[in-house]
């Protein structure tokens, strides 16, 4: 973004999730459940449950969850696609309230690991709770930068992360990181937000949209580019839609007012906002 230090970025980013974690505040991907309740409502006028239903979560998974694991902070459903096999060790970047590790952790089993990696204590200490009241031994939640993951070399099987990449600025970093955590032949399944277009300028000047997941999200072309310069190939889309088309009916209100106070509307940009989730696969 123009004239904005990556690291205010960053301070946003980390100052507005720890709202979400505790519920005091959504964002503008999805709604932010009470602390209380996985099932309470926001501004934007629907549950997190169904907007995880939306994304393609199955609605048995979502009730084996413990309370408060679904936040609906994502814009897909990557861990059906990771193929996870008993045993095996699962990274989850940006790990929230710790939904896809928790169905990671179904998948692996109990000889199996899923590590969360988060950057906002308050997240991590939220995931913490959920693991314990829901009786997951094998997950771990850790404090960390995705730029600089907590994770030694070489020592896991998959990797998953569900829209939160596009809100580190430094996203080539995050692609080597991966790489490097990786196992050889190791894989990874994620949804993000890329554009296929350029958004307009007072959108992708504005903190509060690259906040909200719109303005930190990667030119597609780029975005994969630096996925393949990572190291990392074989690369497989799974799900491509236009993400402000599939949330038009409960976008939040701070998104809509921003638009409203540029004179933007959601024909201006609909269309160049793209969730995609994709594999690839370590060389």
């Amino acid at each position: 973004m123009k004239n904005i230090d990556p690291e205010q970025l960053v301070k946003e980013v980390k100052r507005r999730y720890a709202k979400i974690a505790v519920g005091q505040e959504s964002s503008c991907c999805a709604p932010a459940p009470s602390a209380e309740s996985a099932a309470a409502t926001s501004c934007c006028r629907t549950t997190a449950a169904e907007v995880s239903g939306g994304l393609g979560y199955e609605t048995d998974e979502l009730k084996s969850l413990p309370e408060g694991a679904n936040m609906g902070l994502g814009c897909g459903a990557p861990i059906d696609h990771l193929d996870l096999k008993p045993g095996e060790v699962v990274l989850d970047l940006g790990s929230g309230g710790g939904i896809d590790v928790f169905l990671a952790a179904k998948q692996v089993g109990p000889d199996g690991k899923v590590i969360g990696v988060d950057m906002t204590p308050e997240m991590i200490e939220r995931a913490r709770q959920n693991a314990e009241s829901g009786g997951f031994d094998q997950v771990e939640f850790r404090l960390g930068r995705l730029e600089d993951l907590p994770v030694d070399d070489d020592s896991v099987d998959a990797v998953t992360s569900n829209c939160v990449i596009n809100l580190v600025p430094d996203k080539q970093r995050v692609f080597n990181e991966i790489a490097r955590v990786l196992k050889p032949g190791g894989r990874l399944v994620i949804s993000d937000v890329v554009l296929d277009g350029p958004l307009p300028e007072s959108v992708a000047g504005d903190l509060l949209a690259y906040v909200g997941c719109v303005a930190g999200a990667m030119q597609r072309d780029a975005y994969f580019a630096a996925v393949e310069a990572a190291g990392l190939t074989n690369v497989e889309i799974f799900g491509d839609v236009d993400f402000l088309a599939a949330v038009e009916d409960h976008v939040p209100d701070d998104i809509t007012d921003l638009l409203e106070s540029t004179g933007i509307g959601l024909n201006d940009v609909r269309g160049v906002v793209h969730s995609v989730t994709f594999r690839a696969t370590m060389s």
